[in-house]
């Protein structure tokens, strides 16, 4: 019935709801947390000066872990630029994981500048962990912008953590954009980065539309063998006959058997007539 009371109040000028919602969402007995979830919503959904900070309130001191993860979420809804200092706010302050995520979430769902810049600003912390971390710069490349994809570019040689610097690559690949593929091929070329990280930025160069002649070129450019097989799984991946071309090529002329085997096997799921023709030619060789 006291939920059904506050359904009601969705009727009401907001004005006259909001006292009552302020009375609910002040309760700390255990028997209110479900009013104040509910609470939580309606406030939101109210286009009233102030909501900002009633959703803030909730966040910092609700006992209840629902109650504080709901105000971050709908924080995310209201559109303002003090929702977005709100959840700045809870990203320099709050030390609840849960809540840090949410409004990590909450933040990128913005296209407010200022909501990117405390994306960034947190992704360069070493404070938090390295699981967070990884979300900002994650939701940095799903915002495709020049400002995004600079920091990325800057921020990787700052981290030490493998992982974090396999996330740069991915949310760069999924920006695109010749600059960034550029940069992934350099990642690739540089000789100082561990083996993975050089495999991870020629596999995301690939993906995100890197122009096959820099792709094919690169072959003989890294005498490491395994760069080239990831090269070859790369030529696999795409579908420009200069990438068959450069297979054909691999498995023909190679002086590594181990690499032109690499070559014949994905040379043997093409449907392409050069690759059938190029299988048979290599089977009757005398």
């Amino acid at each position: 019935m006291k939920l059904a009371a506050l359904n009601a109040l969705q009727q009401m000028d907001a004005a006259r709801a909001r006292p009552i919602l302020r009375k609910v969402l002040a309760r700390r007995d255990p028997g209110s947390a479900c009013l104040r979830r509910k609470a939580v919503f309606l406030v939101a959904q109210q286009s009233q000066p102030g909501t900002e900070d009633i959703l803030l309130e909730s966040v910092r001191s609700d006992p209840d872990s629902d109650v504080r993860r709901q105000a971050v979420f709908w924080l995310s809804q209201v559109g303002t630029e003090r929702a977005v200092g709100a959840l700045d706010s809870i990203l320099r302050f709050s030390r609840d994981t849960s809540i840090q995520e949410k409004a990590v979430f909450a933040l990128s769902q913005h296209d407010n500048p200022r909501a990117q810049q405390a994306l960034r600003t947190y992704a360069e912390r070493s404070d938090v962990a390295e699981g967070m971390r990884e979300r900002a710069i994650f939701w940095l490349g799903q915002r495709g912008s020049p400002e995004n994809a600079a920091f990325l570019r800057a921020l990787y040689p700052r981290l030490q953590k493998p992982e974090l610097k396999k996330k740069v690559l991915f949310s760069l690949s999924q920006m695109g954009g010749q600059e960034n593929g550029r940069w992934l091929l350099g990642v690739a070329r540089d000789t100082s980065q561990t083996i993975q990280l050089r495999k991870q930025a020629l596999f995301w160069a690939g993906q995100s539309g890197v122009a096959i002649t820099e792709l094919t070129g690169l072959y003989d450019r890294v005498a490491d063998r395994e760069m080239r097989a990831q090269l070859i799984f790369v030529y696999s991946q795409r579908d420009e006959p200069a990438a068959l071309d450069k297979l054909i090529d691999i498995a023909k002329r190679d002086s590594s058997p181990d690499l032109r085997k690499r070559a014949l096997f994905w040379l043997g799921q093409s449907e392409d007539s050069r690759a059938v023709q190029a299988l048979q030619d290599i089977i009757e060789q005398p």
